[in-house]
């Protein structure tokens, strides 16, 4: 496990409900009488002060190790200490040890294995206790013994550091998914807002020009006004039928697929241009791209699309009665260049406009590799686009 992944020792140690301080003094019980019983009955007959500082030794451990989680290597040796003359403390002593190899601390672990052979080994020395086992064979035991219990600490730390990591992985990941949602809803919202926008400002533009025109004209007859209602209705309708594509789209959740017809690419440049002049705006149009026998990828025929549609509402909006030339050139080597260029109007339209259309399409570019931008040179307003073509 890596240093970055391996979290601090409170951050693993769980809580101890009632129950967990309970079954952990019933086993130091058992450990205590089970050293002391070694002990007990030479104490009480030989030297019966001895009894006495065992079992008081024992009582104070018992007090002390509560504390083993505040001051982990200070209680624990403290209590090893103690075993040096009470068989009683070697319970808790034994607890506070393997709390303390659970903090996966080497250095203080080997402190305490030493500490707790030499006090464990003086117990049995200074007790007075006579035996016909061999001196290496209660020392080896002591040794394993010691050894045995800080390795059963180092394994249970070991565990719980491992489930915290897991644990911590799992909420990370899970934050980072939801960020992950979090910004795919952001991504998805600014397409569709940029989609809608493209889709219905150059149809609510030709309604707003068709509109305004009947509003002053005094000179239109009945057959005039109605063919400019005709219009107006057939763009409108046109507006609504795209905007039906666009939701259809947003609905179909099961293929990923366009849900009614497909979205307009550089094949349809021409239809948007005819319908550009058919609704009475001048523009001059030049299509120089040379493919090479290879067809342009939709992404970046749709992008070059959408920004000569924009090029047109705005002239259309900004620029009424100017003459618009839109310049579409590029190959599979080069990409796509676009330029659209029209005279500053002599006063603005009652269209209105935000702005946003042009910061959308300069992030719809960007998003295909290319750049869109726009600039005024003198008297007349430039727009370039270039895209990669594979986009």
């Amino acid at each position: 496990m890596s240093g970055v992944d391996r979290p601090d020792p409170e951050d693993f140690q769980p809580r101890l409900t009632r129950w967990g301080h309970a079954w952990r003094y019933a086993v130091c019980m058992v450990v205590s009488g089970l050293v002391w019983s070694v002990t007990f009955q030479h104490q009480w007959e030989g030297h019966r002060w001895l009894w006495f500082v065992d079992l008081g030794a024992g009582i104070a451990a018992y007090v002390l190790v509560a504390f083993r989680r505040r001051h982990p290597f200070g209680i624990a040796a403290g209590l090893t200490l103690l075993t040096l003359v009470s068989g009683v403390a070697g319970g808790p002593a034994t607890l506070a040890a393997v709390s303390l190899a659970t903090r996966q601390r080497l250095g203080q672990i080997a402190v305490i294995a030493v500490l707790g052979i030499v006090c464990y080994q003086g117990y049995v020395d200074t007790q007075a206790i006579h035996t016909t086992d061999p001196y290496w064979v209660n020392f080896g035991f002591n040794v394993v013994a010691t050894l045995g219990i800080l390795g059963w600490g180092m394994y249970i730390g070991s565990r719980r550091q491992l489930l915290s990591s897991l644990r911590q992985r799992a909420v990370r990941a899970e934050a980072e998914q939801e960020m992950r949602v979090a910004q795919a809803r952001g991504t998805e919202r600014a397409r569709i807002a940029r989609e809608m926008h493209d889709v219905l400002a150059h149809r609510i533009s030709q309604i707003s020009l068709h509109a305004g025109a009947m509003s002053y004209r005094e000179d239109l007859d009945a057959a005039s006004m109605r063919e400019s209602a005709r219009v107006v209705q057939a763009q409108a309708h046109q507006a609504l039928t795209e905007l039906r594509d666009v939701l259809g789209v947003l609905r179909d959740t099961d293929t990923g697929e366009l849900a009614d017809r497909p979205q307009p690419t550089y094949a349809d440049l021409g239809t948007l241009v005819e319908e550009a002049r058919e609704a009475g705006l001048a523009l001059t149009y030049r299509d120089r791209v040379q493919t090479l026998g290879q067809s342009l990828p939709e992404a970046a025929g749709r992008t070059v699309y959408r920004i000569v549609q924009e090029g047109i509402t705005n002239a259309r909006k900004h620029a009424p009665g100017a003459v618009l030339s839109i310049e579409v050139s590029g190959d599979p080597d080069a990409g796509i260049d676009v330029r659209l260029r029209n005279p500053i109007g002599f006063g603005p339209s009652g269209t209105p406009g935000s702005g946003l259309g042009l910061i959308g399409l300069a992030e719809r570019a960007a998003l295909r590799g290319g750049r869109l931008e726009h600039h005024r040179n003198g008297r007349e307003f430039e727009l370039h686009g270039w895209i990669p073509w594979r986009a």
